[in-house]
């Protein structure tokens, strides 16, 4: 079987920083305008994050298996005393504002979104934001200390990661960092909350290739998810293994100098081939 190279680096970019908080959409869009292959778009992007969410799933299954028992055993009804239950709802409140961001940035349209000069200031911004919140946040809770408004709080943050560059796993873990959570477990509740978001988005992608008879871009987002899951287990464990004894400071130096290279770039200081 030939394996399409352009999807295959796409899918390793994707899976590698989709949990590192360095922003995946913004590394995928950047690809295009470093190397000679041509922009994905938006279909190809969301079918390699489909392929990072299967990774979350394998390597959460033990607490996605205490949520399906905590549902079952509570009939779905709202119960916070259950931990199971507790938490897929924590999960649903979080995910709310992204689906409401989301529809409402796809109705106005987002390829405008897809700049250079943006994705360099959000990498430069919130990157900083990532340190000072690591900086000053506690470290004492964990998520079954979580509550609704907790929840808000951290699912308005991943409104912003709608913006390339912001980084959802970035900016879901600077809430969480500000609200006192533990780095790994920041890590993984901002993990879980991806689930239904990029879940959600990959069906919608998929129906709307399949209704367009589109076949050749479905195979290919379907050979993205598949790369995109090996790279981004990788990924999680690697992270979660430098989280037991470290800080998010390699991440942060990582975004700002990306950043304010980007804008250099873009900006004319350097070559400006970055549009």
């Amino acid at each position: 079987m030939e394996i399409n190279i352009h999807i295959l680096l796409l899918a390793i970019l994707q899976g590698l920083t989709e949990f590192l908080p360095v922003s995946s959409s913004g590394h995928l869009i950047l690809f295009s305008k470093f190397t000679t292959f041509p922009d994905q778009g938006l279909t190809l992007d969301i079918a390699v994050h489909v392929g990072s969410i299967i990774a979350v799933c394998i390597y959460f299954s033990g607490t996605i298996w205490q949520i399906i028992k905590g549902l079952i055993k509570t009939k779905f009804i709202p119960n916070f005393s259950n931990e199971g239950n507790r938490l897929f709802w924590l999960i649903v409140i979080a995910t709310i504002p992204a689906v409401i961001a989301g529809l409402t940035l796809k109705e106005y349209g987002m390829e405008w979104l897809r700049d250079s000069k943006i994705i360099g200031w959000t990498i430069l911004c919130f990157g900083i934001l990532l340190f000072i919140a690591d900086k000053i946040g506690m470290t004492i809770r964990e998520v079954k200390h979580l509550g609704i408004i907790d929840a808000i709080w951290i699912g308005c943050a991943q409104c912003l990661a709608l913006i390339p560059g912001t980084s959802r796993s970035g900016i879901t873990i600077t809430m969480g960092r500000f609200l006192g959570l533990e780095r790994r477990e920041a890590a993984k509740f901002s993990m879980l909350i991806s689930i239904p978001t990029i879940f959600g988005a990959g069906v919608l992608t998929a129906y709307e290739l399949y209704q367009n008879n589109n076949i050749a871009a479905l195979t290919e987002a379907f050979d993205g998810v598949f790369y995109s899951f090996v790279a981004s287990l990788m990924a999680i464990y690697i992270m979660m293994w430098w989280l037991k004894k470290s800080t998010f400071l390699p991440f942060v130096i990582y975004r700002i100098l990306l950043g304010s290279y980007l804008l250099l770039e873009s900006y004319g200081y350097l070559t400006p081939n970055l549009q």
